[in-house]
């Protein structure tokens, strides 16, 4: 899918038609997303320019900004949502944060910088397990000979296989015809070995292997990611201590398939292909920077959400930002910004920050009909939840379609009379109409039950007769 969005490298010149259009991207998002059209629309034109960015000459590829997006809407409408399946559509480093979670440089807590870093993290992680994908058969291989030699080890005595500086200068000595007899029962024994955990005959048996264990870290409270930065180094120059565990030969074989397959990857190669996918394709979610809006003032808590304002302009705009995997530029990477924006505006935005953030989308609250599609048509709707749920219990259950009208009909009045709290309110809502069913399913194996407007009526009656929901559901 990646290479599907974005393509591989500029001689490979893929046709026009392998890549995702923006119609094709919508259509991605609709299934998991209800309604949001323009703010769909907006996030797959931004995704699309991005490869229509890779096909530029470098002069003018340079010069090409990313078009970030500001989000404005009541909470569980879909902005997170839109943003994450996004990033997960097109393989992208994603991150989201939240705006109130960081403080002005000086101030004790978590610097915006530490965006990045996390992001270029993550971005490692994703190469790393996609390298180590490529590798796996070999490193399984590798495992199975060293577990053969962990349980069938070398007889005493025998000439070890790492000589030392006096055996390379020193003749050595002839083995013996029985020293050899022995290596060569060795080679057979683990070779019969290596057949039988193949075939998964000694999975259940117990061995021991040394496993790596971590350093304890150091906690000094006020110091932010320069300390981090340190002891990553630190830790990264000193090789882990090892102890000794007990475990089942299947748990085993994945421990040291791992270690084995970290061996075979390149990570200077994971590091570069890392920090170039963040560079091109990393996606910044930032979520309430509402809250960080100053409004009407100059002093007390304003001025702190004005510092995060301003320590966040340099890296929308585009600077370079110091990691432990080296620096990293922000320059194309593609920053969404949401929030409600119920008290503060967006023009309480420092100017310079509303100005990287060109492209506005107003997301609209969910009514009735929304809240039936988000119920039904999503490939994760809740009522295909709840429904794979209680299968497992043995229990069937059906949703009527006047069930969920009635369903949602509940959800959007509890929005009116509450918070609005758009589709989130679902979950709370089809946790208490299905609060009896789930407790007494182990008891209720090979019955079907049906959840039609009576049933919902009867179970929610009461949430519908109090003005005072916020009893009921939230």
């Amino acid at each position: 899918m990646f290479k599907k969005l974005f393509g591989g490298s500029q001689q490979e010149e893929p046709k026009k038609e392998e890549f995702l259009t923006p119609r094709e991207i919508v259509r991605e998002l609709d299934k998991y997303i209800v309604g949001q059209r323009e703010a769909k629309k907006a996030v797959a034109v931004a995704l699309r320019n991005r490869w229509r960015r890779q096909k530029l000459p470098e002069e003018m590829r340079e010069e090409v900004a990313p078009k970030n997006i500001i989000m404005i809407g009541p909470t569980g409408v879909g902005k997170t949502e839109i943003a994450r399946r996004l990033a997960k559509l097109v393989k992208a480093p994603f991150i989201k944060v939240e705006a109130t979670k960081f403080t002005e440089v000086g101030y004790v807590g978590r610097d915006v910088e530490s965006i990045i870093r996390d992001l270029v993290e993550i971005a490692v992680n994703m190469v790393k397990e996609e390298k180590i994908k490529e590798v796996e058969e070999r490193a399984r291989e590798l495992a199975y000979d060293r577990l053969a030699e962990i349980m069938v080890p070398e007889p005493k005595g025998a000439p070890q296989s790492i000589q030392s500086l006096f055996d390379v200068f020193l003749p050595t000595p002839k083995r013996e015809p029985e020293t050899e007899k022995e290596l060569s029962r060795v080679r057979d024994e683990r070779n019969r070995v290596k057949k039988l955990l193949k075939e998964g005959k000694l999975d259940e048996e117990t061995v021991e292997i040394e496993v790596a264990v971590e350093r304890p870290g150091i906690n000094v409270i006020g110091i932010g990611g320069e300390l981090t930065n340190i002891q990553d180094v630190l830790s990264s120059i000193l090789p882990k201590p090892k102890k000794p565990r007990k475990m089942k030969v299947k748990e085993a074989l994945k421990y040291l398939t791992q270690e084995e397959a970290q061996k075979l990857i390149d990570m200077d190669e994971v590091v570069r292909e890392a920090i170039d996918r963040v560079e091109n394709q990393g996606i910044v979610f930032i979520d309430e920077i509402d809250k960080v809006a100053a409004r009407n003032g100059g002093r007390g808590p304003d001025v702190s959400r004005e510092g995060v304002q301003r320590d966040l302009l340099p890296i929308v705009e585009g600077s370079k930002v110091s990691t432990k995997y080296g620096l990293v530029r922000t320059d194309h990477i593609l920053f969404i910004a949401a929030g409600a924006f119920h008290i503060a505006k967006p023009s309480d935005l420092l100017p310079e920050l509303q100005g990287r953030f060109p492209i506005r989308v107003e997301l609209k609250p969910l009514t009735k009909e929304d809240f039936v599609r988000i119920l039904t048509e999503p490939k994760n709707a809740l009522t295909k939840q709840y429904k794979a749920l209680l299968e497992t219990e043995g229990v069937e259950v059906e949703f009527t379609p006047d069930g969920i009208e009635e369903i949602a009909k509940i959800a959007e009045e509890a929005n009116s009379k509450a918070e609005n709290i758009g589709a989130r309110r679902l979950h709370t809502v089809m946790e208490k109409l299905l609060e009896e069913l789930s407790f007494n399913a182990p008891e209720m194996k090979g019955e079907k039950v049906v959840i039609d407007r009576n049933y919902v009526k009867e179970k929610l009656g009461k949430v519908i007769e109090d003005e005072d929901l916020t009893k009921y559901v939230l």
